[in-house]
């Protein structure tokens, strides 16, 4: 199962009740984080998954509100004993802001492996078994939208194993993926495996416009956390203005999209209580939620 966290729904700046963009997602006790604002580290410890496991970091842009807790949460990290190296993923310009965040951390017990994505053409990477997607977005400067996939083998097919006269110490290899050969004889995957499962999918978009790429880029999500900058849509030219989305907007991604869910996030500070706008996402997906900070959601494959 995926275990999916919303760290931080706050937008600009931290609130007493509300802690700066974050979210993290826990597959198999290997966890990815996307974004780390200020206070991502203090939502951590109350989400009490721990930290020695992160193995990868994503930005989806270097705004301050998204960037600026890295430092003592890597510092945090080194303390919980960890070694192994930590990926950490971003637009163009990750080097440079990684430099200068590193400033106030500059001696870690783990190497940082900075993977620079291009800022014109979406990107996939193997993250273990996480299988990750961006797409370049509008915003004011570089940004980009994210989508994690966790696929997952056919069906094994008994009948087919018998058919093809497999050998059932391959079964397993096979059933993995994995091609076999004995005696010059070749046993490929599709001799055990039988119909396409589907898989999961969690997609992240936030600090940006809507554009016709999006809805694909989103499609047929278990999860969709899209930013929500305002609620009320007499608040369109103030979210175009700066490049950030309505509630109505995110919804008509999540309806064109055909995701299962969708979590509202990253509300503006002048927005006190974002759950009294939520019949504006209602009214087009049903489905929407106005998300809270440590709001945690369990997906398990079908």
């Amino acid at each position: 199962m995926l275990d999916i966290c919303l760290l931080g729904t706050g937008g600009m700046m931290p609130l007493p009740t509300r802690y700066l963009t974050a979210m993290v997602a826990r597959y198999k006790g290997r966890k990815l984080l996307i974004d780390c604002g200020e206070g991502t580290q203090v939502a951590m410890k109350e989400l009490g998954w721990g930290y020695k496991t992160i193995d990868t970091i994503c930005f989806t842009h270097y705004h301050g509100d998204h960037v600026t807790g890295l430092p003592g949460l890597l510092l945090t990290i080194g303390n919980s004993g960890r070694e192994e190296p930590i990926t950490i993923i971003g637009p163009q310009g990750l080097e440079e802001i990684i430099k200068g965040l590193l400033v106030i951390a500059p001696e870690l017990p783990f190497e940082l492996n900075l993977i620079e994505l291009s800022n014109e053409e979406s990107s996939t990477i193997q993250c273990g078994e996480i299988e990750l997607h961006t797409l370049p977005v509008e915003h004011n400067v570089p940004c980009l939208a994210y989508n994690m996939e966790i696929k997952r083998n056919p069906k094994f097919n008994v009948k087919k194993a018998k058919k093809y006269q497999v050998p059932k110490k391959f079964w397993t290899e096979l059933q993995m993926g994995n091609t076999v050969k004995e005696n010059g004889k070749l046993y490929e995957p599709y001799m055990v495996q039988g119909k396409r499962r589907k898989g999961l999918k969690v997609s992240y978009c936030t600090d940006c416009r809507p554009n016709i790429k999006i809805p694909k880029f989103v499609q047929n999500s278990d999860l969709l956390i899209c930013e929500g900058m305002y609620g009320e849509d007499e608040y369109f030219e103030q979210a175009n203005k700066y490049k950030h989305m309505i509630y109505k907007e995110a919804a008509e991604i999540a309806k064109k999209g055909k995701v299962t869910e969708l979590w509202l996030t990253h509300f503006s500070p002048a927005m006190s209580e974002p759950e009294k706008h939520i019949e504006y996402a209602n009214r087009i997906f049903l489905n929407s939620i106005v998300g809270e900070d440590l709001m945690v959601k369990e997906l398990r494959f079908n």
